[in-house]
């Protein structure tokens, strides 16, 4: 008797959930989904190098984050998902922002050690080609 119990309480929580005010039926939950997009594609650009970032579109991005963080914590219910999309991607455009306007940039210098790095190797190579003797 007791497994039945907690089973329909298990099937109740999920239907509850999917009704509910923020649950998957809803643009509290959809909205922020497509949203995430967004935080993807400024993780992504931290491979690009930072003059072919554009500052314009990162600082509409950054006041578009700062915006909707504050409507996602005024709307009722609090949209958490919502908030936690804005919160990462206003984190990632202000790091492109500061890469842009010539702030520290571990992954430029990543770069610039491993190119040393592969000359370094290759350099090595070269001289370990023995020579010709010569006959």
């Amino acid at each position: 008797m007791a497994g039945k119990v907690a089973a329909v309480e298990g099937g109740n929580v999920f239907v509850r959930w999917l009704k509910s005010p923020t649950g998957p039926m809803t643009t509290h939950f959809w909205g922020p989904a497509a949203n995430w997009g967004l935080a993807i594609s400024g993780l992504a650009d931290l491979a690009k190098p930072a003059d072919k970032l554009s500052p314009n579109m990162t600082g509409a991005l950054c006041i578009y984050s700062i915006l909707f963080m504050r409507f996602a914590w005024r709307v009722q219910p609090r949209n958490y998902l919502l908030f936690a999309c804005h919160i990462t991607n206003e984190t990632v455009q202000l790091y492109q922002l500061q890469r842009i306007f010539g702030g520290y940039d571990y992954y430029e210098l990543k770069r610039q050690e491993d190119q040393a790095s592969s000359r370094i190797g290759l350099g090595a190579a070269i001289h370990d080609v023995p020579e010709k003797a010569d006959k």
